[in-house]
């Protein structure tokens, strides 16, 4: 392979010729070669729409050399389009801050600009990575910037036109179902009756409601903390730069990206992500109970609830043939656990804030970029693979709901509760109808028990 030498402030440092990288990336690729997980394609984009805003800024200020902004901004083009994702080597765990992925941008940038002007990469001239490239700025406000803009960007592109597919399908089988009338459960236990439509409304009013929340989160994920710099000044800026550059941030992505209230605390805490991650840990508690939920009402087929038929898209065993398993309520409550998880990770970076900085950035938007794109791609395949797919078993569920004994309850404000209670308790007992149990009894006649005990009016207040 050959190679060409490159200088930073430590010395010099050898890098693949081939390659828009520099020093400093080199550098982190041997002393952070940890884990297989890269940095994310979404978040270097985000990196390169800041670098081509500011660079947009310095030229219409006249602070950089127009033939040097106009090469930034088309080196920033390339990667924002995805032409340069080979050059992004760098491993997610390194500096806390994110210093070394800024700088792999800078100098990709700064070579790619270079020999778009006809020079030589390597040589930082005339594009510096430092000088021209992160002209304004710093680790410390672009990589939380970044990470705002990579979650708004995949949260409107991904996560919630994919929660919104689930919705509709959750809400079409409430239309569907209303009519069938079921046991319900409660402690797992044989419950009173509601209708499988209803059932399912609590699956969409759940759904509706993580939707709400992932959208009123977001709001606080709009401001950015570019242009504070270092350490919250704005050091090294000119008056309203962050303003101007987030001026050129919003006309990029179509995004109403705003200057934080207070860049000190954008810097030194990212309360917003928290934040926001607990509105996607919510909606995987959501999708557990649902998916969970599902997966139950489709065991069997003959030994199970068997309640619900579920898609058959593959076989489910190697062994036993025939055998088919739920295998997309298994796969999202793999992802929520997951995003559980992720939640937690990014709880504990973010309460470690010291000072002017929170060093955990990389971990904090790694967890919550994977967290958007699982839940993204789960809540899509579960609603076309799984949930458009189920069917009612109206055999079995109105085997379940003759069965139960919880009709009884119905009969409770006629005979009284311990009346009531004995008749189911004999049932149980003697393993007989609770209508023949309860003409028996000679509490209540044959024609006031029919009259009575109707499940259909059961899934609604008397």
């Amino acid at each position: 392979m050959k190679k060409r030498k490159e200088f930073d402030t430590i010395g010099s440092i050898y890098v693949p010729v081939d390659k828009y990288w520099g020093a400093s990336t080199q550098r982190s690729r041997k002393y952070f070669d940890i884990g297989e997980f890269l940095v994310r394609p979404i978040l270097i984009k985000s990196i390169a729409i800041i670098k081509k805003s500011a660079a947009i800024v310095h030229k219409k200020d006249k602070q950089v050399d127009n033939s040097i902004a106009n090469a930034i901004i088309k080196a920033s083009n390339e990667i924002i389009q995805g032409k340069l994702n080979d050059h992004f080597p760098l491993k997610v765990w390194q500096t806390g801050s994110g210093t070394q992925t800024n700088m792999n941008v800078n100098e990709v940038i700064s070579n790619r600009a270079i020999e778009i002007l006809g020079g030589k990469k390597g040589t930082k001239k005339p594009v510096h990575p430092n000088d021209h490239v992160n002209k304004s700025q710093s680790t410390n406000d672009v990589f939380p910037s970044a990470m705002h803009i990579a979650i708004a960007l995949e949260v409107r592109k991904k996560l919630i036109p994919s929660l919104l597919i689930l919705k509709k399908e959750i809400k079409n089988k409430v239309n569907k179902f209303k009519k069938i009338v079921k046991i319900g459960r409660t402690h797992l236990q044989d419950a009173t009756p509601l209708t499988l439509g209803q059932e399912f409304s609590g699956y969409y009013s759940q759904l509706d409601d993580s939707i709400k929340r992932i959208v009123h989160a977001l709001d606080e994920i709009y401001f950015l903390a570019q242009g504070g710099t270092a350490v919250g000044t704005g050091i090294n800026t000119k008056k309203n730069f962050d303003r101007k550059i987030i001026k050129e941030i919003r006309k990029i992505t179509k995004i109403p990206f705003k200057p934080s209230k207070n860049k000190f605390a954008a810097l030194a805490a990212h309360d917003p992500v928290v934040n926001f991650s607990g509105a996607l840990n919510t909606t995987a508690v959501a999708l557990m109970k649902i998916a969970n939920d599902i997966r139950f009402l489709g065991s069997g087929p003959r030994a199970g609830y068997g309640e619900l038929i579920l898609p058959i898209n593959e076989p489910g065993s190697s062994i036993m043939p025939g055998k088919v398993n739920p295998t997309q309520s298994e796969a999202v409550t793999m992802v929520c656990v997951k995003v559980i998880g992720n939640h937690n990770g990014i709880t504990m970076a973010g309460s470690h804030g010291h000072f002017e900085l929170n060093v955990f950035k990389p971990l904090i938007a790694h967890n919550i970029l994977q967290s958007i794109d699982l839940l993204s791609d789960s809540a899509k395949n579960f609603a076309l693979y799984c949930v458009r797919g189920i069917k009612a078993n109206k055999l079995k569920i109105k085997e379940h709901l003759e069965n139960s004994l919880m009709l009884v309850t119905a009969l409770a404000p006629h005979i009284g509760y311990d009346n009531a209670a004995k008749i189911a308790k004999r049932a149980l007992k003697n393993n007989t109808k609770l209508k023949d149990e309860a003409i028996q009894s000679g509490l209540i006649s044959k024609e006031k028990y029919e009259k009575i005990v109707d499940p259909i009016k059961m899934t609604k207040p008397n």
